[in-house]
């Protein structure tokens, strides 16, 4: 029976994937068949070697396909030019070995000089690029080379080296044949390089191969592609699910990122949907979904060991996204501000209309689990929703009327007579950090991104299957504030709730705190003021 993989290539023979022909026959039609050098660089376990391991089959009719992978290479092998050309070599006539059929379709002299190269002393990549050339040359169909895990050979001279001769044959290829096409994989841009030239030196910027096209290809995926992989899983299962509506609410979380959509099916299908948890119950649902995404959050992985080592090694990009997530800020979208760049490339932030936002819903919230972890350390607030968490809490439920009424109070007492610069900068951290430890373990929360902005965040908590939405505002007078009470109402009919929550930031000094229920729109909205 076929599963879904998280781990490694992706093969449809094996695993419950997205079919990636459309993904395949536009990488052909607009790179390969044009004849262009390009790097696919998205985020880690973005599906970047499987997209490759496919392209290489794809392609197999009108080219020859040399895939190599640079995690092959040692540090060693890096060296001097002599030691580089001969580990490339060495890797090509492996990938020949395996390839029977290709070496049908290549010069035997060719390939015969090309190999024997490897033992050459004083071998050099003029040499190697030579031997490259002639067998290009005389090969039965274009060759097409790519090459994953680039990054592992990016900080080394060499490597440099094997660019701009790849570039100076690019640019005289009509006089010097080589590769139709070359395709260059890995998390870094690498069409301008850093590197540490000579120790000692300053780190410097390389343009080696500015000849590199830019990708543009969307390896997200839709929810109806997500949709076609359930189809398949439920004809082999036959648990009944809404496929069209399970895709979507997957989509909602992930927006598409393929491996935490493969993560969120897999937490599905091998935890919950297993008889001994399930009970016959079917958790393909929301309910479901809500709940692996839970689990995953409590989980220890790669990609979010490396999600957090990025935010602490690149301060200005983590500033950034504490001011997107805690106070709604907008930030308009320019890669050429390095913080931005670098969340692009990591896969954490992307553009939408123009402003950044982070790039799905579950690395937002595992980054505000983060930010909220860390600064619980020292918050009293966070202390105080923990001391008190048992009178909000049930085997039934959350009491959030209670929630909101209490906090209400800490917050009148404690931060009551602070300005307004320093509640509009504070006053939803100190709402997500007294909320944390209340539903801790047993429920979740993120922010929705579409109605967030300086002025409003709606905060969507999730606890023993039940949703509760509750709007936080920052009050701009009665008109605004009534606009408000209607947008919820609204926002609820898309939740299918009843009941929400208005939690109101005032600086009027003659408000009113404390905690009134309104009917809206037939809408029951519990209104917080502090």
């Amino acid at each position: 029976m076929r599963y879904f993989n998280t781990e490694g290539i992706c093969r449809p023979e094996e695993h419950y994937m997205v079919r990636l022909d459309e993904r395949l026959e536009e990488i052909k039609r607009l790179y390969v068949d044009r004849g262009k050098y390009f790097v696919i660089n998205r985020g880690r376990q973005y599906g970047k070697t499987t997209t490759l391991y496919a392209l290489e089959s794809y392609l197999g009719e009108e080219y020859h396909v040399f895939s190599l992978d640079f995690q092959m290479l040692s540090t060693a092998d890096f060296k001097d030019e002599q030691t580089f050309a001969s580990a490339f070599i060495g890797q090509m006539g492996k990938f020949l070995s395996r390839r029977k059929a290709l070496l049908e379709g290549m010069n035997t002299a060719a390939v015969e000089q090309m190999l024997a190269m490897k033992e050459k002393s004083g071998l050099s990549l003029n040499d190697f690029f030579e031997g490259l050339s002639r067998l290009c040359e005389t090969a039965s169909k274009p060759i097409v080379l790519m090459i994953d895990e680039i990054d592992s050979a990016s900080n080394n001279q060499v490597f440099i080296d094997f660019l701009a001769q790849l570039r100076g044959y690019y640019l005289h290829r009509q006089d010097m044949p080589l590769f139709r096409a070359v395709i260059l994989t890995g998390v870094y841009d690498i069409k301008n390089l850093k590197l540490k030239i000579r120790l000692g030196e300053e780190h410097q910027y390389n343009s080696p191969w500015n000849i590199a096209a830019s990708f543009d290809v969307d390896m997200d995926f839709s929810a109806e592609q997500i949709a076609e992989m359930l189809r398949e899983y439920e004809a082999d299962h036959q648990t009944g699910m809404d496929i069209p509506a399970v895709a979507e609410d997957i989509y909602q979380y992930t927006s598409g990122y393929p491996y935490l959509v493969s993560l969120v099916c897999k937490m599905i299908d091998e935890t919950l949907q297993t008889k001994e948890y399930s009970g016959g119950h079917c958790w393909w649902t929301k309910v479901g979904i809500t709940e692996a995404v839970n689990r995953i959050m409590k989980i220890r992985m790669p990609l979010f060991d490396s999600m957090a080592k990025q935010l602490n090694a690149y301060p200005d990009m983590r500033e950034m996204l504490e001011d997107i997530i805690y106070q709604g800020k907008r930030i308009p979208f320019s890669p050429d501000t390095k913080s931005i760049s670098m969340g692009v490339m990591f896969g954490f932030l992307k553009d939408r209309g123009s402003q950044v936002v982070v790039s799905n819903r579950i690395f937002e919230m595992r980054m505000l689990n983060m930010f909220v972890a860390e600064e619980s350390v020292n918050s009293n607030v966070f202390r105080y929703g923990e001391k008190n968490r048992p009178q909000f809490v049930s085997e039934t439920g959350l009491n959030m009327d209670l929630v909101l009424e209490k906090f209400v109070e800490y917050f009148t007492d404690i931060y009551g007579d602070n300005d307004e610069k320093f509640v509009e900068a504070y006053g939803r951290k100190f709402f997500l950090l007294y909320l944390k430890p209340i539903i801790n373990g047993t429920g979740n929360y993120y922010l929705e991104a579409q109605t967030r902005d300086a002025s409003r965040t709606d905060v969507i908590v999730d606890y023993l299957g039940e949703q509760y939405v509750v709007e936080l505002k920052i009050w701009h007078g009665d008109e605004y504030n009534r606009r408000g009470e209607k947008q919820l109402g609204e926002y609820l009919d898309y939740y299918h709730l009843d009941k929400g929550y208005l939690l109101s930031f005032n600086f009027n000094r003659k408000k009113q705190t404390g905690v009134n229920e309104i009917l809206v729109g037939g809408k029951v909205i519990v209104e917080a003021v502090v």
